[in-house]
């Protein structure tokens, strides 16, 4: 079984208060970065899989041909090879670009049975690059998964979360899987993990070359704040609390609220 699991850098939370909208679109961060916080918990259910149930891993991230921060980090803990996607050549682009390189950089890889990933990221919080993945490899996607239960006969068995209802859910591999922090728990890389990420290097893949075309696809326009409304107060008549109370169900009973 092959694993494949999608990083982003992202700025340290501590210093995300000096980070600006404008600076993540213009994808000039005025710090340094590390792995995405929900990264880590896709890492640690690849390594735990790993040990389950053998599997060769690779972790695949968009950045900076320069920013190896994250796939660094995932080798630490015990990632086998990690792949860069150049951010540079997808200038332009938008989410759905990002999401078709890192589609395609998991097709390059050949034979992945499933991709992880956090559920969001601390900088842009969109939560639909994983989406975009399964749409572009034509996947089925498991969101906000907090358990992966089994992987046996060619299909996948997870328990979900979906609007504070835990589900159990089964489907066909390969798959996309975002997780959530409930999973796992990350561990922290030891001392040879460190001086083996130190010494890894990790192949920077253009857009061209994974054939991928970038040109920024989402635009708004027309936009305007929606209309105010001004409140409208209507306060309950009555001599005691009781008959304002009588009155105020009345009226929730003639405006159908109950």
């Amino acid at each position: 079984m092959k694993i494949a699991v999608l990083l982003k850098p992202t700025p340290d939370t501590a210093d995300l208060p000096a980070v600006r909208a404008e600076d993540v679109a213009r994808n000039h961060i005025p710090t340094d970065l590390v792995i995405n916080p929900w990264d880590e918990y896709a890492v640690e259910e690849a390594l735990l899989l790993e040990e389950r149930f053998g599997a060769d891993l690779v972790a695949i991230s968009v950045a900076a041909a320069d920013n190896t921060q994250a796939l660094r980090h995932a080798v630490a803990l015990g990632i086998g090879r990690g792949t860069l996607v150049d951010r540079a050549s997808l200038a332009g682009g938008d989410l759905w670009d990002t999401a078709a390189a890192l589609a395609a950089a998991v097709r390059a890889e050949g034979d992945v049975d499933l991709v992880l990933s956090g559920k969001q990221s601390v900088d842009e919080n969109s939560g639909v690059v994983h989406v975009g993945v399964a749409r572009k490899l034509g996947w089925p996607l498991l969101s906000n998964v907090v358990k992966i239960v089994e992987i046996a006969g060619g299909r996948i068995t997870v328990e979900r979360l979906v609007d504070g209802v835990q589900e159990t859910v089964s489907v066909p591999l390969p798959v996309v899987v975002s997780v959530g922090k409930e999973i796992n728990e990350p561990r922290y890389p030891g001392l040879m993990g460190q001086r083996r990420a130190a010494k890894a290097a990790f192949p920077a893949l253009s857009a061209t070359e994974l054939g991928v075309s970038a040109g920024a696809r989402t635009r708004w326009e027309n936009l305007r704040k929606p209309d105010t409304r001004a409140p409208q107060v209507r306060l309950m008549e009555g001599a005691t609390p009781a008959e304002q109370a009588a009155a105020l169900v009345d009226a929730l009973l003639a405006d159908k609220v109950l």
